[in-house]
């Protein structure tokens, strides 16, 4: 078996419990040590406090952990060299018995292997800046048009393009689904100059929705963009010179492919005096919140 279950996924599963699932690169790639445990506890409190089990998935000694168990959690939070897995590359990783930690189109496949339907992220990946001569788009996108589970963000990072990304959904026939916005969050920021077409005000059509989806046999997912709270909000004329900054700094290094956005997010951290942490560890708390009502709202349809 590939899978192995916590103690607390397998008895939410035996009593049919809501479960969600979390990815954990935000864990060894996305936050330094020690917040990115503190964060991975925290969030997963928070899972647990809305009524549903929290499932912390990554890759270890050629099997998928759906759930991690606290000290499994804390040795993964200070691995810094485990590999961040996409589809490409999570085979891979499981014949050859590495650590890995699961982005968001990996933590996508587990879970519908698993049979959880509902994924709370930060943002998803997406269209990179400049990618009209680096061909540089997120496996995430794909995913979400190929694999069916419901996934929480608060937008696509903002260091990628977003009119770019959004208009990869669309073509890919994502449905991104504004809870209780008709604009596109941006990460950091609760609006971008986007507008998105789909808008709903609660868990129950969410999940509704998601279960239309498989009831009629649509193939993949749906996209849930949550603006992050008001309270932990950075604006986007702040942000921008700062991320203007780490893109030209990351160029001139010579950072590509899956090392750009771990460089660009830490170096954010260093030029906002961390506040860009903590409004991240906001979203993410905010999304988790969201993702266990939906999980909620479709165990009791």
């Amino acid at each position: 078996m590939i899978l192995t279950l916590s103690d607390e996924i397998r008895d939410a599963q035996t009593d049919s419990r809501p479960i969600v699932a979390l990815e954990s690169t935000i864990i060894t790639h996305g936050m330094p040590y020690p917040q990115n445990l503190q964060t991975a506890r925290a969030v997963e409190q928070v899972v647990r406090d809305h009524g549903a089990a929290p499932a912390t998935i990554a890759i270890s000694n050629g099997q998928i952990h759906i759930g991690m168990p606290d000290d499994a959690l804390d040795r993964l939070a200070q691995t810094p060299e485990a590999m961040k897995l996409s589809r490409a590359d999570l085979a891979i990783a499981l014949a050859n018995g590495k650590t890995g930690a699961t982005t968001v189109a990996a933590t996508m496949i587990c879970a519908a292997r698993a049979g959880i339907e509902v994924f709370a992220t930060g943002g998803i990946g997406g269209v990179h800046r400049g990618a009209e001569q680096s061909f540089d788009i997120s496996a995430d996108l794909r995913e979400l048009s190929k694999t069916a589970v419901t996934v929480v963000c608060a937008g696509a990072k903002a260091i990628l393009d977003l009119p770019k990304t959004l208009e990869v959904l669309e073509t890919l026939g994502v449905p991104v689904i504004g809870y209780q916005t008709n604009v596109l969050p941006a990460f950091w920021s609760r609006s971008s100059d986007l507008a998105i077409p789909l808008r709903m005000e609660s868990a129950a059509e969410i999940a509704a929705a998601h279960r239309e989806r498989g009831e009629i046999r649509l193939e993949g997912g749906q996209l849930i963009a949550n603006p992050i709270p008001i309270e932990a909000e950075i604006p986007s004329d702040y942000l921008n010179p700062i991320i203007a900054q780490a893109i030209a700094e990351a160029e001139t290094q010579g950072i590509t492919a899956k090392q750009v956005t771990p460089f660009l997010l830490a170096r954010i951290v260093e030029l906002t005096a961390g506040r860009s942490l903590r409004s991240n560890i906001a979203l993410v708390k905010n999304n988790a919140k969201l993702g266990a009502e939906i999980a909620v709202a479709l165990k009791g349809m």
